[in-house]
């Protein structure tokens, strides 16, 4: 059956490596259909929460670059069940994966939920889009409140996506997450002081 992300990741030396570990047939024998080459409304929701992702494209010298890209949740934007877009923002103007991407448009990225421990990991192609050659899909992508200099639309087309297990991702949380699950105890903790409050006045008049 097809194996969308499997089937483009496991060349001769994947195979081989694979089998001299004895987990060839693992992969070999899958039995349902998982080709994972567009995104249903579980992917987009998943996409659309993150903050961040990482991004790996490939030199003519043959280095791999990884790069960490954040933004506002949702910044990562799905245009349809095959394409993503975001707004490529001025940074350090090394300009590494824009120049990787100008030899070879293959790309990568694994984005990650940690305190769901989640993971979905994608190859694509990847193309930069100058902002005055598609004004609609630059107001799409670019968020106006956002403290940045964008420069240009990564768009990226989806070959297979797949989602990793949750073995070895450690829980992690933002200080919204934080603030949201503290929010019970907060609001208990001030029920208690006004309660104690009312207490002492009581005692007071007595």
């Amino acid at each position: 059956m097809p194996y969308g992300f499997m089937d483009i990741a496991r060349t001769p030396s994947v195979r081989a490596a694979q089998a001299s570990m004895g987990a060839d047939r693992q992969w070999d024998n899958v039995t349902s259909d998982r080709r994972f080459d567009r995104f249903t409304e579980s992917e987009i929701a998943f996409i659309e929460s993150r903050d961040s992702f990482f991004m790996a494209t490939i030199s003519e010298t043959g280095w791999p670059y990884v790069q960490h890209r954040g933004g506002p949740a949702g910044f990562l934007k799905v245009l349809d069940e095959k394409t993503l877009a975001f707004a490529d923002y001025r940074g350090n103007r090394q300009y590494i994966s824009l120049g990787n991407m100008a030899a070879d448009d293959r790309v990568s990225l694994i984005l990650m939920d940690y305190p769901r421990r989640a993971r979905m990991k994608l190859f694509g192609h990847i193309e930069a889009v100058p902002l005055e050659a598609d004004p609609a899909l630059a107001e799409r992508v670019t968020d106006p409140g956002y403290k940045g200099k964008a420069e240009r639309v990564m768009r990226i087309r989806l070959e297979a996506f797949d989602w990793n297990c949750p073995q070895h991702i450690m829980p992690r949380f933002t200080e919204a997450e934080i603030a949201e699950g503290l929010r019970p105890l907060r609001e208990r903790m001030e029920a208690l002081e006004a309660e104690n409050t009312r207490l002492r006045a009581r005692l007071g008049d007595a």
